[in-house]
């Protein structure tokens, strides 16, 4: 945005108006129209009352709004400043402001001068008030302005940094690469820092240096040091402008039409012009809003051989509606302080200057509708300056004309013109200047002696032949106005197809930007004609085959010449947006030869319903109709009784010479609309467009396949709209289309289907482009036709690539495009639905269910469980993926891809398993879903995923963690001997206590064992994702089902559910947010380090191949194994977030990991009670129990929430009440590992805590007692436990575990049924003895430096163990 402040000068005697425009001087080309601004005092206007009698307050305007869609380093603001005309030429009016100056006001010369100078410019403003003459410029480059840095160079060249000329050469090549990369930035017009100007000095115009060839010169000399302009004498002046990014929506802002842009909230404030640009390069935005604007620009002429008094020559251009001089039209643009639209404009006159140059613009809005009677006037005159008895202000001296329409066209561009002495003869406007009339004068023998350039910015006339011809043709059939004459041609109803079919081939020699800005009319016209087939003579005439190959190769033209524009689906977004904004049906038809009479080509219906695409998943026409599938489907039909007969009615029925025979076929049996003298013929875009694709060969199918998108989308929205305006929507799905639009369809998707499938290797771009585009269309379908349709659709494309698999040269390509098509099918909306959750697994005939199959939404949900094996649900079984159609699909992709045998499918782990937890994570969201109930049988839906996951045990990532607080044995692998720990050792604690257990026994609490798991494939991120889902599915399932399901598994595979369920509780334990503090530190602080290495690199200090060796080397996790890279390891993966996280998000993470941890750890407790419940009827329990305990105390071992262990405790006193023989008679080390956790929780800092794990401990000590009338083992172990706990724990807490002993020393005293056995008498020389050992424990970290002291503790704390051991 450019403000205009103040225009002062050091003298004030006349008006002087500025005009600003932007110039590239590098293209040569001037990119905006002029700016007329009036800084005058309210004295000054006042000398031009006369004539200007009346001020509109858009020609107040004083800032500007100037657009830069190419920001370059040469653009100029150039100010140019007029004044009135006056006797002199150009350098004596700017003498007196060069020489006199307001601060020799005192002299009385000047002030004789200035009176004197001040009348004469009273005078001439009186006379001469309408003309104006060229008087100073200046120019300001703004690069200077939008960059700062760039400023601070160029205003000092001595600074520091430039002045030392020393350094090493790596700190002078590094400055200039900072230098390099502000350059880049140096352009950036919409982020700079506003800057006031104050520009001191004007350049005085020269007469014969006005032209913008000059110019140039004049600002390539600018940017030189030396400048030639800088030696010359300046006007002095103060001009002060304002410099700004323009806001994002200005208040009191009008169009280059003077229309007001919104908000506008008073109509009397001064208002800021929007500058229309005339871009460097071509722009490819389409006309969204009525523009016809026409510019003229009068650049020289030569009167050197008119006779006569022709000197101060000004040209007068008026826009004419016809001959006579009253048809003059008021669409002349008037530029400051006065009205505004005039009837004629004058150019600046050159004092004494038979042949001047011209810079004026003359801005026109011309009306829509040009006759080949419109044309531009040019009258040239003599000015008189000086007042003459008999001798009139102006006379003219000369004229000439440029008709503005011929044939049916604008004619713009450059023309070099004679000129006529005389006026015009009539009927000149139809004719040329260049026809030489007869008995007319002309300047110079007929010489074309005036130039002009005359361009448009027009959203009505193309300026293309090819276009103008086509949109001609369009319009000569709407209006059916034969014969019409189109240059030389006459067109008839006989020639008019041909004519019109080669227009729509010549489309493709039009210019692209052009086609661009006319886009929407063209695709609009294209379509009319397609579903509005044009009736001539009495015959239709098929022109959709034309239509659709034009539309083709201008889709695919403007694909490839606009890579850029495009979106993450390889989308062109210029037609996404007229697909989703500008398409609908035409719904009025045109007018045909029996009325008469014209119509509308079509109109927009009041309410029309639009299917589009905002995100990956598409909405509906009828979203609010969404209910449960038990019921929301009564239009299904029965079910063919085969799987493949519904397919092959549907292909078998194709005929293989559908060709030309079959659409004129169609066009017989068309839908007519009858009236009561025409036949108007009228067909669906959809089975059009659809038909003419099966149809279509060679370079046009290519062109459709090259942009499938959007032709899949232009049917699917025109099935929706038809769907509506037809109030078909109610029908039945299988009603809604004929059998012929159901079998195009068909093929359709069946020839893209082997295209995918046969070209994968050979064009990879298109096939993934194509991919998408075939599943997003499907996923549409879904919502349109009939569903079991669809599926067999599916099915189609799924038998095309399964058939290419065996010879396929990369089988998991394919795999991959069968992904991606499976993800995107599968994010349908009514994905849930479509997959028929409440329904049994008795098996329908084909994918598409029949209507009794789901009768009632009672029905299906109370016999769930009926006729069926449990285990059928479980795994990928043929009933359950033909009730579970997309379901099946995804999980059977799953499976396949997780195949630990497969080669080569590292990279599609991450596919297939985001693709289900996608899924997940949208149905958790989703509100509809958010009844338990209806979760439950969402959850059925994904059952096959819980077996999927146990075979893929193996491969998944080790999150276990070998942390002193995991294993009871871990800290073993220490140092023994460490004199400055200060405690004793488990390894000598052991040793004193006299145990008989080896002490440097492996972890207990790592991941179980498993065949394979050296060799784990999966990545840590695809495992988390992986067992997030799983656990997913169990949270949601139904409990009996599990039950069920559980209790027919062998041993082996609930061992292995155990492992699973051990895994997952160390893949979400909960870090902490200093964890998560480090790991955001060390990603920060390795980002800085490659940054700094790449810096190096660039540099030179390093050379490249050396740090590409030294990288790979430090980031290979395989040593020195020859491996050139692995797609399994995903280190090298740039990482897109943001690292330097703030204090609010880490702990907002914190929170989240935590309740994740939480939720995690209760699925996995639920899922032992199941497993519990499950086997304590059966005879598996003794091989069972013990890993379900494992799993238990792995869960208490890490950091886990008060909540959980609050159930965790409830459980495992539950289930030590049940089963003690499990901890007493068979296996010591679970009774060890159970004392070590409970002994550690009662040490917690929360008091919850501490009180439900003395309890979990004293019940522990009660049933021990129970079962042999002494606890010995619980206390021989809990002794041990103490040990190993007051030794190795970093967090332990003496206080903490003294309260804990005395709250299990009272449930002793207060427990009324073992008061009279020894049992209390035990408990409490259990508690005393192990307050001994805290105590000396203690005091040993005092007495450190005290050996004597020392070794006395050691013993006391050995015969305490002792004591307690021998007790026992």
């Amino acid at each position: 945005m450019v403000k205009c402040l103040s225009l002062k000068f050091e003298i004030e005697i006349e008006p002087i108006f500025g005009t600003l425009a932007l110039y590239d001087v590098k293209e040569k080309k001037k990119i905006s129209e002029d700016f007329h601004f009036d800084l005058n005092s309210d004295q000054m206007k006042g000398l031009l009352r006369l004539h200007t009698p009346h001020t509109a307050i858009s020609t107040l305007a004083r800032s500007a709004i100037f657009s830069i869609t190419y920001p370059s380093a040469d653009i100029f603001l150039v100010i140019k400043l007029e004044k009135v005309l006056q006797q002199g030429d150009i350098g004596e009016s700017c003498e007196p402001y060069m020489v006199m100056k307001e601060s020799d006001s005192s002299k009385v010369t000047h002030k004789e001068k200035l009176e004197k100078l001040r009348l004469q410019a009273e005078t001439s403003c009186s006379r001469l008030g309408r003309y104006r003459m060229p008087f100073a410029w200046t120019a300001i480059h703004l690069v200077n302005i939008v960059s700062s840095v760039g400023g601070l160079e160029r205003s000092d060249p001595d600074s520091d940094s430039e002045r030392k000329g020393h350094g090493t050469w790596n700190e002078r090549k590094k400055k200039g690469f900072e230098r390099m990369s502000v350059g880049e930035d140096m352009c950036n017009f919409a982020t700079f820092r506003p800057a006031t100007l104050t520009v001191t000095n004007f350049f005085k115009q020269e007469g014969d240096r006005l032209s913008d060839e000059d110019l140039y010169k004049f600002l390539a000399d600018m940017r030189r040091p030396s400048s030639v302009l800088r030696r010359l004498r300046p006007v002095t002046a103060q001009l002060k402008i304002d410099i700004s990014p323009a806001p994002d929506s200005p208040h009191y802002c009008l169009s280059p039409e003077l229309l007001h842009v919104k908000p506008y909230p008073d109509l009397r404030v001064r208002p800021t012009k929007e500058v229309l640009e005339f871009p460097a390069r071509y722009v490819y935005t389409p006309h969204t809003t009525y523009r016809n604007l026409l510019y003229i620009y009068p650049q020289s002429l030569n009167f050197s051989s008119r006779q006569g008094s022709v000197r101060n020559i000004a040209v007068k251009v008026q826009f004419m509606a016809g001959e006579d001089p009253s048809l003059a039209m008021p669409v002349i643009f008037g530029k400051s302080s006065c009205a505004e639209f005039f009837t004629e404009a004058y150019s600046p006159v050159i004092y004494h200057d038979k042949s001047p140059e011209f810079y004026e613009e003359v801005k026109m809005k011309i009306p829509a509708n040009l006759t080949d009677n419109h044309h531009l006037l040019f009258t040239f005159y003599h000015i008189s300056c000086q007042p003459k008895q008999n001798t009139p202000l102006e006379t003219p001296v000369g004229y000439t004309w440029i008709p503005l329409m011929q044939h049916g066209r604008l004619r713009t561009g450059s023309f070099s013109l004679p000129v006529s002495v005389e006026k015009p003869p009539p009927s000149y406007s139809v004719l040329t200047p260049d026809v030489q009339l007869p008995g007319m004068k002309w300047v110079d023998n007929h010489k074309q002696v005036f130039n002009v350039e005359v361009t448009a910015a027009s959203s009505v006339h193309t300026q293309d032949p090819h276009l103008d011809k086509f949109f001609t043709l369009c319009y000569v059939l709407e209006e059916y106005s034969f014969p019409f004459r189109l240059k030389d041609c006459i067109i008839s109803e006989a020639n008019v197809e041909g004519e019109l079919k080669a227009s729509m081939t010549g489309l493709r020699g039009a210019l692209l930007d052009t086609c661009v800005r006319f886009l929407h009319q063209l695709l609009s016209k294209l379509i009319l004609l397609i579903v509005h087939p044009p009736v001539i003579a009495g015959q239709i005439v098929n022109l959709g085959r034309a239509a659709f190959e034009a539309m083709s190769l201008l889709i695919n033209q403007i694909h490839k010449n606009l890579e850029g524009n495009q979106d993450q689906h390889g989308r062109n977004n210029l037609l996404a947006s007229y697909i989703h904004y500008c398409f609908h049906l035409p719904t009025a038809e045109p007018a045909m030869p029996p009325t008469g009479g014209a119509t509308p080509a079509y109109e927009l219906p009041i309410q029309y319903a639009t299917l589009s695409r905002t995100t990956a998943r598409p909405s509906t026409l009828h979203l609010a109709r969404s209910k449960s599938i038990s019921n929301s489907n009564p239009d299904l039909a029965s079910t063919p009784t085969s799987p493949d007969e519904e397919v092959q009615r549907i292909i078998g029925s194709k005929a293989s010479d559908r060709g030309c025979n079959r659409m004129s076929a169609f066009v017989d049996s068309a839908t007519f609309c009858s009236a009561p003298t025409r036949q108007i013929a009228k067909k669906l875009l959809h089975e059009e467009l659809a038909l003419q694709w099966v149809v279509s060969t060679s370079t046009v199918r290519e062109a459709a396949l090259q942009q499938a998108w959007f032709f899949f989308q232009l049917m699917t929205k025109s099935m929706s709209h038809h769907l509506f305006l037809s109030s078909r929507i109610d029908l039945p799905r299988r009603q809604r289309f004929p059998d012929r639009f159901v079998d195009d369809i068909a093929a359709l998707v069946g020839a893209i289907s082997a295209d995918v499938a046969g070209r994968y290797h050979k064009d990879v771009e298109l096939v993934e482009r194509l991919n998408s585009s075939l599943a997003f269309f499907l996923n549409d379908l879904l919502s349109l036709m009939d569903r079991g349709f669809v599926f067999n659709l599916i099915r189609s494309y799924y038998k095309q690539i399964a058939n290419k698999f065996h010879t396929a040269q990369n089988p998991s390509s394919l795999t991959a495009l069968r992904m991606d098509f499976t993800r995107i099918v599968c994010s349908h909306e009514h994905y849930v639905t479509l997959n028929l959750p409440c329904s049994t697994l008795s098996p329908p005939a084909s994918p598409s269910p029949s209507t009794s199959s789901t009768t009632s939404q009672g029905s299906a949900f109370s016999s769930m469980h009926q006729d069926q094996g449990v285990a059928s649900m479980f795994e990928l079984s043929v009933p359950f993926r033909q009730q579970h159609f997309l379901s099946g699909l995804l999980l059977t992709e799953l499976s396949l891809i997780l195949e630990p045998d497969g080669e080569g499918v590292f990279f599609l782990h991450k596919k297939a398993i985001s693709a289900v937890h996608s899924l997940m994570c949208s149905h958790d969201a989703d509100p509809r879903y958010t009844d338990p109930q209806v979760r439950t049988h969402i959850a059925q839906l994904y059952l096959p995923l819980i077996p999927i996951v146990m075979d893929t045990l193996p491969q998944l990532h080790d999150f276990t963690d070998t942390s002193p607080a995991r294993g009871r044995h871990a800290p073993a692998m220490q140092d023994d001997g460490d004199p400055d720990n200060g405690t004793i050792s488990q390894s000598v604690a052991m040793a004193i206590a006299g145990s008989p257990l080896p002490h440097a026994k492996a972890p207990n609490f790592t991941m179980p064992t498993v065949a394979g798991r050296q060799c784990s494939s999966l990545s840590a991120e695809c495992s988390r994702t992986l067992l997030v889902s799983f656990l997913w599915v169990l949270k949601n399932a139904d409990a009996a089902l599990l039950e069920s399901w559980v209790s027919d598994l062998s041993v082996l595979q609930i061992n292995r559910l155990l492992d699973l369920l051990h895994l997952s509780v160390s893949c979400f334990e909960y870090k902490g947010k200093k964890a998560l503090e480090r790991i955001n530190s060390l990603t920060f602080k390795k980002s800085q380090d490659m940054k700094a290495r790449l810096e190096e690199a660039i540099l030179g200090t390093i050379g490249a191949r050396q740090e590409m060796v030294r990288r790979c080397r430090e980031r290979s996790p395989y040593g020195n194994e020859n491996v050139r890279w692995r797609k399994n390891v995903t280190h090298w993966r740039q990482n897109t977030d943001r690292v330097d996280k703030t204090k609010t998000e880490t702990e907002q993470e914190s929170v989240v990991d935590g309740n994740l941890a939480t939720e995690a750890s209760l699925v996995v407790l639920d899922m032992l009670e199941i497993i519990v419940k499950t086997v304590l009827a059966s005879e598996l329990k003794e091989s069972v129990l013990g890993g379900v305990l494992r799993v238990l105390l792995h869960s208490m071992a890490g950091s886990q929430s008060a909540f959980f262990l609050q159930h965790c405790f409830t459980t495992q006193r539950g289930l030590v009440f049940k089963f003690p023989e499990m901890l007493f008679e068979e296996d010591t080390e679970l009774c060890a590992d159970l004392c070590l956790r409970l002994l550690r929780h009662c040490s917690s800092s929360v008091g919850s805590v501490r009180s439900q794990a003395s309890a979990s401990l004293y019940l522990l000590m009660r049933q021990n007692f129970e079962i042999g009338n002494n606890f010995a083992r619980v206390k021989m172990q809990v002794t041990m436990s103490l040990s190993s706990l007051v030794g190795t724990s970093q967090n332990f807490n003496e206080e903490h575990l003294r309260r804990s002993l005395k709250t299990i020393l009272t449930y002793a005293e207060e427990d009324l049924e073992l008061r009279d056995s020894p049992f209390p008498e035990q408990v409490q020389d259990l508690v005393f003895n192990l307050h001994m050992i805290l105590t000396d424990t203690v005091k040993m970290k005092e007495h450190q430096q005290d050996p004597e002291m020392l070794i006395d503790l050691m013993y006391r704390i050995a015969k305490g163990y002792q004591n307690s051991l021998t007790c026992a």
